[in-house]
């Protein structure tokens, strides 16, 4: 399990079914639920009967008390907060910031050249998060930061694992500075970068709110009132989640468009028609029916957050299942994403089943790839938005192969990731006539 998570949720649920009880301690069962009602139950309908599991200790010590990890009043006060920024109607005014990063990189892809298409993407996004929601052009940073997500992503799930359901926070820190070796180090760079954005801000501050990190300011002087240590907690939490997740799917997508030279050509013929050679606009999104597919079945088949646990705080019964209080109960999207009932040949690529009649048939839970309930993620019409503008343009300006032999693995940490650089060849794009 400590090794290989996803793997060992494959095993269970293969050999043991869609509920799966696994004893940690005399007094702690861990449950791991593989079904829509299943994911509805606890994420939803009743949701109140659980908090954040054990398992997001470690990561806490990381992140603080930003919207990932709170609960309860904290939580509630900054969703509320920052909600207005991640409206649809703001989020449409992000697509011109997501445009320019993704012409940006790819000006840079020389034909008969490779790239490491992780490190791209990575920078990519964190372009754009550092634009549209702090003003700032983190670009520069996405190196460091990566390799600093990579080992605070290790050290958060051993140290989780490690502490099965007892210890303290500051245990859970200890163990995630001393099991992955320069763990420590790792938080004190992001520290030090969030550190930087909110300091510049504040030395340079907006005549005017224009984004993310004024909200958080100007809240500080509010009538619920941020402390630094509560705005220092929700920048780290947003530059960490708001462009790891997306990079990831847009590293996915490449991947898969490279294994699947039609997608490619169908996605290249779309945009073409839609778009011409102009930009990609907010209201183009619909028309990207296929771009939109592409993306959806990309999230199917390699989820970012492919694990959600949650600890009860009372006893419950789950379709039949009985929760003791304090016991953990995980809903793993990546199971349900590849659950034969709900999606025929679900290891198989096809974007085709988001396009067709049957996918407004599926239970609502059997495809969530942002969670679900009240803490569904935040973030979800700009992870969407991204995606589906950087697809388009990166479509535009070159074609991306993996070179032959490349096997490209997922490693689960608290996201599915490819294990390692995924490196591509660069090659200008060939441009198509017709859709069909």
């Amino acid at each position: 399990m400590l090794r290989d998570p996803l793997a060992a949720y494959i095993a269970l649920r293969r050999d043991y079914g869609d509920a799966v009880r696994v004893p940690l301690t005399a007094k702690h069962t861990y449950f791991l639920l593989s079904r829509p009602e299943h994911a509805e139950h606890l994420l939803d309908a009743h949701q109140d009967r659980y908090v954040k599991a054990f398992t997001y200790r470690p990561l806490k010590t990381i992140l603080g008390d930003g919207l990932l990890t709170s609960e309860g009043q904290t939580w509630q006060r900054h969703r509320r907060l920052v909600q207005p920024v991640f409206s649809h109607r703001h989020v449409q005014s992000f697509a011109p910031a997501v445009v320019a990063a993704a012409r940006d990189r790819a000006s840079r892809w020389a034909p008969g050249t490779t790239i490491d298409v992780a490190d791209e993407m990575r920078t990519l996004t964190m372009q754009v998060i550092g634009r549209v929601l702090f003003g700032v052009d983190l670009a520069a940073d996405a190196e460091p930061v990566g390799r600093a997500v990579s080992r605070l992503q290790s050290a958060a799930i051993m140290a989780g694992i490690a502490l099965s359901g007892v210890g303290s926070p500051q245990r859970a820190r200890w163990l995630a500075e001393h099991l992955i070796p320069g763990a420590g180090r790792a938080a004190t760079t992001l520290d030090s970068l969030v550190t930087r954005i909110i300091d510049a801000r504040i030395a340079t501050p907006h005549s005017e709110p224009s984004d993310l990190l004024d909200l958080l300011l100007t809240a500080q002087a509010g009538e619920e009132p941020l402390s630094r240590n509560e705005i220092q907690d929700e920048v780290m939490t947003l530059v960490l989640a708001g462009h790891e997740t997306t990079s990831n799917t847009l590293t996915w997508a490449l991947t898969l468009l490279s294994r699947y030279p039609a997608a490619r050509d169908r996605l290249a013929a779309e945009v073409d028609e839609v778009v011409g050679g102009g930009d990609p606009q907010a209201g183009d999104m619909e028309s990207l029916e296929w771009t939109q597919a592409m993306v959806s079945e990309t999230m199917r088949l390699y989820p970012p957050a492919w694990t959600i646990e949650r600890d009860a705080v009372t006893a419950d019964n789950i379709a039949g299942v009985e929760v003791s209080p304090g016991d953990t109960v995980a809903i793993s999207p990546y199971l349900l994403h590849h659950h034969s009932e709900f999606w025929p040949n679900p290891e198989g690529f096809d974007p085709r089943r988001f396009l067709s009649e049957d996918a407004t048939k599926r239970p609502r839970y059997a495809f969530m790839p942002f969670g679900g309930g009240r803490r569904i993620c935040v973030g979800t019409g700009l992870a969407q938005l991204e995606a589906t503008m950087a697809l388009a343009v990166l479509a535009q300006s070159a074609r991306l192969d993996l070179l032959p032999g490349t096997v490209v693995r997922p490693r689960a940490d608290i996201t599915l990731h490819p294990h390692g650089p995924v490196i591509m060849s660069v090659a200008a794009p060939v441009r198509t006539v017709s859709l069909r």
